[in-house]
């Protein structure tokens, strides 16, 4: 069968320990598990009809196994982010290198600063969280960029987490699942807003692909609201990561197969 998406990946880097960290403690990350962990994600990944394109290692960039902040993937373009975090931004060569083959290119250039964790396509609407690791002047970048292509950007809050989509995600055609806690709710009208349980702070990061949602296991009692609203998900364990701040949509950059590519 042919696949309907493609999905970039980087493997774990044995520096992860060093990784960038803001709302959540330091502890100690198991780097086999991780990667086992990992692998295990990058399957389920195949299984939803992605073609993988896997990057190899890169021992000295502890966070690089989180390609969702180097780039923005559009149907008609992938931009090239300038991470927040000055220690991210050797990340993105690999990245842009190997969109290259797939996509158009465009970058954020300094003193614009983003991360793609912030960044959340909705169809046409383009969600920027502004946050510790995006700025206006990068917002104003992306908008300059995508409005002639017909994107509506909207610029949202973020506080007391790390990204937007730490905060809120795409889980149906017109629903998204939000920590209401993070981010206000009402900027997404009209869509039907899901609220994670309360006891789950973290639980509204989920990396929704055709009709099925990949989803950590962590989040019991959100999974539950998920399903009685007939969302199918995909349960996968990403503990290590996630005590590198990681989530489901951290570890892939996933964009339909075109024409072109």
């Amino acid at each position: 069968m042919d696949a309907r998406y493609r999905a970039i990946t980087r493997e774990v880097s044995g520096s992860i320990g060093r990784c960038e960290l803001t709302h959540v403690p330091r502890v100690a990350i198991d780097v086999d598990r991780a990667r086992e962990q990992h692998t295990a994600y990058e399957r389920i990944l195949v299984r939803l009809g992605c073609e993988l394109v896997r990057l190899s290692e890169a021992p000295d960039l502890p966070d690089s196994v989180f390609v969702e902040d180097t780039a923005i993937i559009l149907d008609e373009l992938a931009i090239t982010t300038h991470p927040g975090a000055v220690s991210r931004r050797a990340e993105c060569r690999a990245i842009e290198m190997a969109l290259r083959s797939f996509r158009e290119t465009a970058c954020i250039r300094s003193p614009g600063t983003i991360d793609g964790g912030d960044v959340l396509v909705l169809g046409r609407r383009m969600f920027i969280g502004r946050s510790g690791r995006t700025n206006a002047d990068a917002i104003k970048q992306v908008r300059r960029i995508v409005e002639p292509l017909g994107y509506q950007v909207t610029a949202v809050e973020v506080s007391a987490c790390l990204h937007l989509k730490s905060a809120v995600t795409g889980v149906a055609e017109s629903a998204v699942l939000v920590n209401d806690a993070w981010i206000d709710p009402a900027c997404f009208a009209p869509l039907d807003i899901v609220r994670i349980d309360p006891s789950e702070p973290y639980a509204a990061n989920a990396l929704r692909i055709g009709d099925r949602l990949v989803y950590p296991l962590d989040f019991p009692r959100t999974a539950e609201r998920l399903i009685k609203r007939g969302i199918h998900l995909e349960p996968v364990d990403l503990s290590e990561l996630a005590k590198a701040e990681g989530a489901v949509t951290c570890c892939s950059l996933v964009f339909p197969v075109s024409a072109r590519s």
